[in-house]
């Protein structure tokens, strides 16, 4: 069993966040493919719980995954490729002590600076609210862009708990400024159903026993696909480390082919990966998504 010593390096502070540098990154690989200058991969981890509404801890959540992904295997059987090869360097985990809003600001400033840089960027949370601000990022720098959500949950009130950037108002937020594809969706609020364009909208009980659905996905993509993935959307029998668990999600098989055919289908330009509860008792969840960020940008790179 490998150990890893965690140090503290750095303390970055100013009036709305902290910064910590460790010596843990995304994966164990060379020295080498974890550069800045080497990678085309960035990882964005953002520990934010403010708005969370039943189980906290989503905070804890990128350093789960770092954690977990050191433990993964360097090559992909499906892709027959080692995805590392193509660089991941690690951010600074971004720890927010602020308003929602402010929390926002942050992140799309942050995720400018690396999409400036020619960066895929994946943000890992953290709860959903931190979407938005990479989504807002990615909609400024590229055009013609829909973002697919991956989520038990439609996140499409308008306000929550007084804020219009809660994690129940996401895609109400991501939706004021490009087309929105809703997949797996099992649970919403009577208010959402009048935003809820039903034409984009896969059903959890209407997809979970087929991929042949996943044809339709391909009219309603633009050139560029942004994938928001809420863990939630996962069945609960494999992905119990949520806020806020839902029964009848997406099984392994499933998720991985909806991004698999995504990449197909359109230029995949970036992604998030939130709402990571972790569990101390039960660590394949973390492992779960740490493995589900490598597969990705598997697919992202095989072939290109």
């Amino acid at each position: 069993m490998k150990k890893y010593r965690f140090v503290l390096l750095k303390i970055y502070q100013n009036k709305s966040s902290k910064r910590y540098t460790l010596m843990q990154t995304f994966g164990d690989f060379p020295e080498h493919y974890k550069t800045e200058e080497n990678a085309k991969v960035l990882i964005q981890p953002v520990s934010y719980d403010g708005t969370s509404t039943w189980i906290k801890g989503a905070s804890e959540g990128p350093q789960a995954i770092l954690d977990a992904s050191h433990y993964l295997e360097w090559y992909d059987i499906e892709t027959t490729s080692e995805p590392f090869k193509n660089g991941i360097f690690t951010d600074d985990i971004i720890y927010p002590d602020s308003s929602p809003e402010q929390m926002v600001k942050e992140i799309q400033t942050n995720t400018k600076h690396w999409l400036n840089k020619r960066k895929f960027v994946i943000t890992i949370g953290g709860e959903h609210s931190v979407s938005i601000g990479a989504i807002n990022a990615y909609h400024e720098f590229y055009k013609n862009l829909t973002v697919v959500q991956i989520d038990a949950h439609a996140d499409l009130r308008d306000s929550y708990f007084g804020s219009r950037y809660n994690h129940a108002c996401v895609m109400s937020r991501v939706k004021d400024s490009c087309p929105i594809i809703q997949i797996g969706i099992r649970s919403i609020d009577k208010s959402e159903k009048e935003y809820m364009d039903m034409t984009r909208v896969f059903w959890a009980k209407d997809i979970y026993n087929s991929l042949n659905w996943i044809n339709e996905l391909k009219p309603l993509l633009h050139n560029n696909v942004y994938i928001t993935i809420d863990l939630d959307g996962l069945d609960p029998s494999i992905m119990p480390s949520t806020g806020t668990p839902e029964p009848g999600g997406l099984n392994w098989y499933q998720i991985v082919s909806i991004i698999k055919n995504i990449n197909i289908y359109s230029n995949l330009v970036g992604c998030d990966i939130v709402e990571l509860c972790p569990n101390s008792q039960n660590k394949a969840p973390d492992f779960l998504a740490a493995k589900l960020i490598y597969k990705l940008i598997g697919y992202k790179y095989v072939n290109k």
